[in-house]
């Protein structure tokens, strides 16, 4: 009989970086850092702690433009001021050792050659700590900067992203294992059998390939998705290794769970090869009162101006100022933006019975995602729940107001997991794969050798 046990299931974490913090008012808060969305050391600081606390990864999201050019005064309140994410990630790359370096990347406004030898080189730079969050972008100003007078179709915009999904990881595959060789002696540089051109033509693209950039030494970038739409889930089940999702409750996450999951199958991938990290936005105290006040001090600071502002991309072209704050949500017509966004903000409202105003004081918070105002063990609590009942396999973790936030977060509820043997204390590995727990990806394109045909 063996003596092997199995290593216990445990939760992965990311930090999600945002400015100042996730909180739409964060940045009115006190003891927040100057400047925060451009203050580099304010990263820094973020991703150290992460890294101390040993998160999987720091994510930073993005958006190609301004919503609202007449009101940059609103605007700025909506976090529209930020860094561009892979070179901000770069930087973070030199001053972290281990942390999985995250960042988000929209395939409606790229080119996908750019879009792989950029991760694929802040992959190599970093030792293999890459990942790229998969987007199609729902941003209606974003088309304005990109010679576009409007966002192309939701399902367009899905074909277009598979299509350069699968020119991105063709080029990933570019080299084989053992390609370059820096043979001095013989003058060989690398082996021109293991190096493939991609030689790709297909609906929206034409790319020759090679790409030039080998190789890190998890593979290839960790792939991420977001949406949450039947587009959505199809494209996290075809092309995802990790998927960030925004519910407000068990049953919601237990079901999209149970169905991205379930969809693996129509693609050879076993339920392992996805990890389904729902974010959450967690308030902490080391007393409920005191939670509930930390929530109250950022709750107080919304303007009524800001909070309508944050439900205009569920809107459908409808102008909710137009309607009594305390009245009810309108019907709204389907947008062409974030189909599984509106769609979870208005379920919400009607759900809970919630007013407009009452509607954007529950999100602005986290957005959407699930908000968590408690002690530590009650935190715990929920987390757990989630996870040891098919609704997780980790969480994103969305600070309301990142300093005190993050810090609570890692200071409190983190050894209480620790506790109940839910979170590693060390990193087992070096890469994004390794704290994940995903397979190195074999390549699609790698050099096959003949198989001699047995005799008959």
């Amino acid at each position: 009989m063996s003596d092997h046990k199995e290593t216990p299931r445990q939760l992965s974490l990311g930090a999600f970086l945002m400015g100042a913090g996730h909180h739409i008012a964060a940045w009115r808060d006190p003891a927040g850092a100057p400047q925060a969305a451009l203050n580099f050391r304010n990263f820094v600081r973020a991703a150290q702690k992460a890294e101390a606390a040993r998160f999987d990864l720091v994510f930073l999201a993005d958006s190609a433009s301004i919503r609202e050019v007449e009101s940059p005064s609103l605007e700025l309140e909506e976090r529209a001021v930020r860094f561009e994410p892979l070179t901000l990630l770069s930087a973070l790359a030199a001053v972290t050792e281990r942390i999985g370096l995250v960042g988000t990347a929209s395939t409606t406004y790229n080119e996908p050659f750019n879009i792989a030898r950029r991760f694929a080189s802040l992959d190599r730079l970093s030792g293999g700590r890459a990942g790229w969050n998969l987007v199609t972008s729902s941003n209606p100003s974003d088309p304005g900067n990109f010679g576009q007078d409007a966002l192309p179709d939701h399902a367009e915009r899905y074909r277009r992203a598979h299509e350069f999904h699968e020119v991105v990881r063709g080029l990933w595959d570019s080299w084989d294992e053992g390609a370059l060789l820096y043979d001095k002696a013989a003058g060989v540089l690398f082996d021109p059998q293991k190096l493939h051109p991609l030689n790709h033509a297909g609906e929206f693209y034409r790319v020759r390939g090679p790409l030039n950039v080998p190789p890190s030494p998890q593979g290839h970038p960790v792939v991420v998705q977001a949406g949450a739409s039947d587009d959505g889930r199809e494209t996290a089940a075809r092309t995802a290794e990790a998927v960030f999702s925004a519910h407000q409750s068990f049953e919601e996450a237990a079901e999209f769970y149970g169905d991205v999951k379930e969809r693996l199958s129509r693609y050879g991938r076993s339920r392992g090869s996805l990890k389904i990290l729902p974010g959450v936005s967690p308030v902490v105290g080391r007393t409920e009162e005191e939670a509930r006040q930390k929530f109250r001090s950022l709750q107080d600071r919304i303007d009524p101006v800001v909070g309508l502002a944050l439900l205009r991309p569920i809107a459908g072209g409808v102008d909710l100022s137009a309607y009594p704050l305390d009245g009810p949500l309108p019907e709204l017509p389907p947008t062409n933006a974030g189909k599984s966004r509106q769609k979870l903000l208005i379920d919400l409202a009607r759900r809970k019975g919630l007013s407009i105003r009452e509607l954007y004081l529950e999100i602005a918070g986290a957005r959407g995602h699930w908000q968590l105002v408690g002690t530590p063990a009650q935190i715990a609590d929920e987390l757990e729940y989630f996870f040891r009942n098919e609704a997780a396999d980790g969480f994103n973790i969305m600070p309301p107001q990142l300093d005190w936030g993050l810090d609570d977060f890692i200071e409190l509820v983190v050894p209480e997991l620790r506790r109940r043997g839910l979170f590693r204390s060390e990193y087992a590995g070096r890469t994004l794969r390794d704290h994940l727990g995903l397979a190195r990806p074999v390549s699609r394109r790698a050099s096959v050798r003949p198989v001699p045909t047995p005799a008959e």
